[in-house]
């Protein structure tokens, strides 16, 4: 049971076993209720976002967390994996986040949402708070995020 070193030409690719997939292939395995959709784009910037949000303690991870903060009145981006299984999880989100009018999207994958957040463990709702250390990105965020359109 020794330890193998790794080549230094090895990929990242190779060195943790899972490939990384296109965010072609991540839609492909999306629920029906996601929608807004973040584009390859936004979704990057969001991922941004919420490892900055991490690194000063300001995000909400989990259902119930993000829940009971929504409900007590707190404001944020929530940002939702679409591809949740099942989605009777979190559908509810989305409706309590309209209600209270906080933005939120949908993001591809939950193990990316995860790994933003600096966890091993993927997750499937994260809410971002403001806060003045990533205050530019925050609001770039916030901005695409409200311009995108509202499912019916």
């Amino acid at each position: 049971m020794t330890k193998i070193k790794k080549e230094k030409g090895a990929t990242e690719e190779e060195a943790t076993g899972t490939p990384e997939k296109s965010y072609q292939e991540l839609i492909a395995n999306i629920n029906p209720i996601a929608q807004p959709l973040a584009s390859r784009k936004l979704s990057k910037k969001l991922y941004k976002c919420v490892k900055k949000a991490s690194k000063v303690k300001r995000i909400r991870r989990g259902v119930k967390e993000v829940q009971k903060f929504i409900n007590k009145g707190e404001t944020g981006i929530v940002v939702l994996a679409g591809d949740t299984l099942p989605i009777d999880v979190y559908c509810h989100l989305p409706v309590m986040c309209e209600d209270r009018s906080l933005p939120y999207a949908y993001i591809p994958s939950k193990v990316d949402l995860g790994s933003s957040a600096g966890s091993k463990r993927p997750t499937c709702v994260i809410m971002i708070k403001p806060h003045e250390e990533y205050q530019a990105a925050y609001d770039e965020c916030l901005e695409e995020v409200s311009a995108l359109p509202k499912p019916l």
